[in-house]
């Protein structure tokens, strides 16, 4: 390996919700018991040591004394351009198509405001990102779930009578697309991106593609971009990237849409102009530059190296030893999301309780229930192996021995 994957960093008292937050309430795991360090596996960050070009990009910039206000740099610009070709094919992408915003959750919610009016309902895919639920209800739109559904080999599949059914009974004119999966995993194949905006065009469906996942893909899979898939998808949907959850940015803040169609595009920079926010900080943008490199394409390799292995091993041991819990192996992402149905069903109890078993030992898993997973835990695997192991060896001992 070229980087660092191993070094188990201390972030405590570093500013990482993932440690600081713990003990607090809303959400986030209690204090583990004395005798126990915490292990963070709930907020969707990385503990890996940052790509040394980011820190050196920001550095240089650092290093000029002014801060005033500025425009995106062409550089900036150029290197998610050629990013997409070369992680995505996307051979006809310009700078035009291109617009920065205040994470990925700005973005869908400036396009859903773009194209809906208070009270109107939204497609969203169940189990969703709990980031969708609040943004789309703060702006006061209604969500409508169409729940994923597994197959006999335990894949999920999006059921497209489910969502035909409700785009035509609750008159729904725009859909969150999550692509890769957030949580249950999937990369959606080529085919089933394509049957899925085939029904979208048929009943007028603007669609919000959430693709901050596209570089986080496991071997033997593939990101298909959804705007690539057919002309009308090209020119219906507005695309959503980030470099925070590939790079662990998530503090600096930046986002930026892809969207080729310039009635979208105009309608989309218009909305999210309406808040005078919607602006990038200046070392965000020096940082996707560090990260947009020949370094990073190395870097991005690397990681996804470890948390395959990260994966296969953490479900082997689900698999062989965690009676009474499932699991589907993502491929993509960095989450796993358990199903613990049995194994409450067994023991008496409800997931609430198995959560606060986990956190007891350190293990700060969170709970599956607020992203309609009803018995369900997600699971953040981008640590260093030892770290993953050590708390699977806790929860088996602690746990699941019995």
């Amino acid at each position: 390996m070229t980087y660092d994957f191993t070094t188990i960093l201390d972030r405590r008292g570093h500013d990482a919700t993932a440690l600081d937050s713990m003990g607090l309430g809303g959400g986030a795991p209690d204090l583990p018991a004395p005798g126990f360090d915490p292990i963070p596996m709930w907020v969707a960050d990385m503990n890996f040591p940052v790509l040394p070009t980011i820190t050196e990009a920001i550095e240089r910039r650092l290093r000029e004394p002014h801060f005033g206000y500025f425009e995106p740099r062409r550089e900036y610009l150029d290197a998610i351009v050629a990013w997409q070709r070369d992680r995505n094919g996307a051979e006809d992408l310009s700078p035009e198509h291109i617009g920065y915003e205040n994470g990925v959750l700005g973005g869908v919610v400036s396009a859903i405001e773009a194209f809906t009016a208070p009270g109107d309902a939204v497609l969203v895919h169940s189990p969703t990102y709990i980031g969708f639920t609040k943004s789309i209800e703060n702006c006061g739109r209604r969500i409508v779930l169409s729940p994923l559904v597994q197959d006999a080999a335990g894949v999920w599949r999006m059921d497209y009578a489910d969502m035909e059914r409700k785009l035509v009974e609750e008159h729904i004119h725009a859909a969150v697309f999550c692509s890769p999966h957030n949580p249950v995993g999937r990369v959606w194949e080529r085919a089933e991106i394509e049957t899925a905006m085939e029904l979208f065009r048929a009943h007028d469906c603007v669609v919000v593609s959430d693709e901050i996942w596209s570089d986080i893909i496991m071997p033997g899979h593939r990101h298909v971009p959804t705007q690539s898939v057919s002309a009308d998808a090209r020119e219906r949907t507005v695309a959503l990237y980030a470099p925070s959850k590939t790079f662990n940015l998530a503090g600096l803040v930046g986002s930026y849409h892809i969207i080729y169609g310039s009635y979208l595009r105009d309608r989309v920079r218009t909305q999210a102009s309406k808040c005078h926010y919607n602006s990038m900080n200046m070392l965000s943008m020096y940082a996707l530059m560090g990260a947009y490199t020949p370094e990073g394409r190395v870097w991005v390799d690397e990681l996804r190296t470890v948390l395959n292995e990260n994966i296969q091993d953490a479900c082997h041991i689900i698999d062989e030893r965690f009676d009474g819990i499932t699991t589907t192996h993502p491929e993509g992402t960095y989450m796993l999301f358990l199903d613990a149905s049995d194994w409450c069903a067994k023991h008496s109890c409800d997931v609430g309780e198995l959560l606060r078993r986990g956190w007891q030992v350190g293990v700060g898993w969170q709970d599956g229930r607020p992203f309609h997973g009803p018995c369900h835990i997600r699971m953040n695997l981008a640590s260093p192996h030892s770290r993953v192991m050590e708390a699977f060896r806790r929860l088996e001992e602690h746990l699941f021995s019995a």
